[in-house]
């Protein structure tokens, strides 16, 4: 990265600024002052450092309970109601809900762990048939997990009710299968309470979804795959630690909070291109995207002024990107800087050698840093991580050390890190959008075949709205019949 000689002293004051800032948050302050929130997923890790005895007491409690449960589960003392053990997960969520555990399950899996699992991660029907279709005759053996911090995200209360579905169509209990990771006195909590789910874990109102993997969220089903979730939580803590030192050339956090200000002119000018060279860690720039563009991705700073910061974030792996996008990265528009991931282990068995004293790691090392050079020949610049291997400890680090840029970014460019405002006026668009299919719907009962403008005429409605309501309908409700005419325009729509 070639910032300028005198850019830290340049940075001085925002620097100062963000390490205070941190250490404010770390101390319990509201810290996302639009929802008047503590921001405390760095306690997870480190118990001690809680403002409270009492969310110590929780975080312990519930870390306590997360391993006795797991324990159970695995000796069978949990059991299926055909008493059989449990030997597989449905975790189901959205967003942090699912993404980390996604990324930890993928990173850390084998064919040798305790139970696998699958997710259920969106509102897709299709999507959740086709999980249903790999679980197969394997459902009575299944726990499900149902995650969600509010308790009535709707995606997740979907996926929820498909898989009561599913299983009260196999004659199966969905209540002693269940279990529920959400908000104390949430939707969620009080329908598992009710309906006597296996078992209830808190989702405090301190931990955001995009922070949450080290809480129940990403514990639970770390630990019933059969994980180090104590390792995992070491790994987070030690970084936490390196990444408190006060000097800014000696913090790793910071360092890359820095680049990726002189990268984007600290207004997200460039786009951030993650590219990790090992398949266990392909999800980590899907994990990022959220981490990193839910929380700068803002139209305002924190004073209220319209800013639009933010960091667009993707890429896949390495050496697969050399055969796909690198030739725009090296030869198109400079409109990115690049991060690359460097796992040292290449494998655990052995060594094979695929030409003489050359193996296939080797060659995975070749093309990183043969890429990394010729890139920056071309004036593409780079930022590199390293890490010994892929294992909790160092997943834990790698998640920490993220956790903490995005934390100090957004001190340096004055942004809320922690709050979502678009998320949710997405939720309510589509709120107003299921309102209207239930309008629509009702004046297709009321006569003879309408025309979407003629209908949103009648509603005061958006036609555009309307005619694409009215295809979804006709494609998937077998009571509604389009006869189509010679423009999109000229359909017209009737119930049977």
């Amino acid at each position: 990265m070639k910032f300028p000689e005198d850019f830290f002293e340049q940075m001085k004051l925002q620097i100062e600024e963000a390490f205070a800032t941190m250490r404010e948050l770390e101390a319990g302050a509201i810290a996302n002052p639009t929802e008047k929130r503590m921001v405390g997923h760095y306690w997870l890790r480190n118990p001690a450092l809680a403002p409270t005895p009492e969310i110590r007491a929780e975080i312990e409690d519930t870390m306590r309970r997360i391993k006795t449960f797991a324990e159970d589960i695995h000796a069978g003392k949990i059991a299926a109601e055909n008493g059989k053990r449990f030997e597989h997960v449905l975790h189901i969520g959205i967003g942090g809900s699912a993404l980390g555990p996604q990324f930890v399950a993928d990173a850390l899996g084998s064919p040798h762990d305790p139970m696998d699992i699958f997710f259920f991660d969106n509102t897709d029907p299709e999507g959740f048939d086709r999980v249903f279709d790999r679980i197969g005759d394997l459902l009575s053996q299944t726990l499900v997990i149902v995650v969600s911090k509010s308790g009535g995200t709707k995606e997740t209360r979907n996926g929820m009710l498909e898989a009561e579905a599913k299983f009260a169509a196999k004659g199966l209990p969905f209540a002693k299968h269940a279990v529920a990771v959400t908000g104390a006195g949430s939707e969620l909590d009080k329908h598992a309470q009710e309906n006597g789910w296996l078992a209830r874990f808190p989702m405090p109102d301190w931990v955001g979804g995009r922070t949450s993997v080290m809480s129940a969220v990403g514990l639970l089903p770390m630990a019933l795959e059969g994980f180090d979730i104590d390792g995992f939580l070491a790994g987070a803590a030690a970084m936490d630690q390196r990444t408190r030192a006060p000097e800014a050339t000696q913090n790793a956090a910071m360092l890359l909070a820095l680049m990726w200000y002189y990268a984007g002119n600290g207004k997200g000018e460039k786009d951030m291109v993650i590219i990790p060279y090992k398949d266990r860690l392909a999800l980590f720039t899907k994990y990022l995207q959220q981490l990193v563009m839910e929380s700068l991705g803002k139209e305002k700073e924190m004073a209220g002024e319209i800013v639009h910061q933010g960091i667009a974030v993707y890429g896949n792996k390495g050496s697969t990107d050399q055969h796909s996008y690198v030739q725009q990265l090296r030869d198109g528009v400079l409109n990115f800087f690049l991060t690359f991931v460097e796992v040292r282990k290449d494998r655990h068995d052995g060594r094979f050698e695929v030409e003489d004293g050359i193996t296939s790691g080797d060659y995975l090392q070749g093309f990183l840093r043969g890429t990394r050079s010729a890139l920056y020949e071309s004036g593409r610049e780079s930022i590199t991580i390293s890490i010994c291997e892929v294992n909790a400890f160092n997943l834990g680090m790698l998640i920490a050390l993220y956790e903490r840029a995005v934390g100090f970014y957004s001190s340096l460019v004055n942004v809320n890190a922690y709050d979502q405002p678009g998320v949710e006026a997405g939720k309510k668009a589509a709120t107003r959008l299921l309102q209207l299919q239930k309008q629509v719907r009702t004046k297709l009962a009321a006569g003879p075949g309408k025309a979407a403008e003629e209908i949103a005429r009648s509603l005061d409605a958006d036609p555009e709205d309307v005619f694409h309501v009215l295809r979804h309908l006709a494609s998937n409700d077998p009571d509604v019949q389009i006869a189509e005419g010679d423009l999109p325009a000229d359909d017209e729509f009737s119930l049977r």
